[in-house]
């Protein structure tokens, strides 16, 4: 979609401010995005992730700031920001009487690409949704419907991709589908900016984090340079139990009887 090439950073941002009447949304906001690189904004709701991600998507107007995405000023050249872009919200875009490859087929003609089933084929496989690809998306879990909506947002090669709240509703199965595909787009080299309210999905995807509170960035780092913030951790002795997330996702996939004998044994 975009043969412009860019120096320094995808996404650049520097004393954006947003305002709705009195309430301050965004109070001089400060961060940077390097190319292929996964970014999460952590908040919790009411943070200004959505406000923020909006202004970058050239969806609202910034009261204050320079934004630039792909080398772009969000205010002055929103047309080329629009084209280096894709955005996937908090709900799944996709049109449930359509089957998943004819929802794939429809965007690639709107973008008057050549060979749109080609292009189909392709992230269904990539997305591995291949065997449902004939399927009425109505008949989509949660899961799929949502790769299949990050699929349809890659159509045209975006270098930068917003995913605001991706996982937002699913179930835990689910959500670690979303996770494999929003790690299948680093790899291939798309800059991913993700917002979420969720600390381990931060932990799980991020490259860098940056925690967004009452409208301003608190901190920004890796992982592990957020943690150089708290003193050295004490050396503890104490019995690892499973999370619940691990014992559910343990006896969904299959090891339920290894699961039901352990707590029968414990409950002899």
């Amino acid at each position: 979609m975009v043969a412009h090439s860019i120096a320094g950073p995808a996404i650049h941002v520097r004393g954006l401010e947003k305002s709705y009447g009195t309430l301050e949304v965004l109070r001089g906001v400060d961060f940077d995005v390097a190319r292929g690189e996964i970014f999460a904004l952590l908040g919790s709701n009411g943070a200004g992730k959505t406000t923020t991600v909006r202004v970058l998507a050239t969806l609202l107007k910034a009261d204050a700031g320079t934004v630039g995405v792909y080398g772009y000023d969000v205010a002055t050249q929103s047309a080329q920001v629009r084209e280096s872009i894709s955005l996937t919200g908090q709900f799944a875009a996709v049109d449930e009487i359509l089957s998943g490859r004819e929802n794939l087929v429809l965007v690639a003609r709107l973008r008057h690409l050549k060979d749109p089933g080609a292009i189909a084929d392709g992230l269904l496989r990539r997305f591995t949704l291949t065997d449902a690809g004939t399927r009425k998306v109505s008949t989509y879990s949660g899961g799929m419907r949502r790769r299949l909506d990050i699929a349809m947002s890659l159509i045209g090669n975006p270098p930068v991709i917003f995913l605001d709240e991706p996982t937002a509703g699913l179930d835990p199965e689910a959500r670690i589908e979303v996770w494999h595909a929003v790690k299948e787009l680093a790899d291939h080299g798309t800059t991913v900016l993700l917002t979420t309210q969720y600390l381990d999905e931060a932990e799980q995807l991020a490259d860098r984090i940056a925690i967004l509170h009452q409208g301003r960035i608190l901190v920004s780092g890796t992982l592990a340079e957020l943690r150089q913030l708290f003193p050295p951790a004490t050396v503890e002795y104490v019995e690892k139990q499973p999370t619940l997330e691990e014992i559910f996702l343990a006896i969904i996939g299959g090891d339920m009887s290894d699961a039901t004998s352990t707590i029968d044994r414990r409950q002899g």
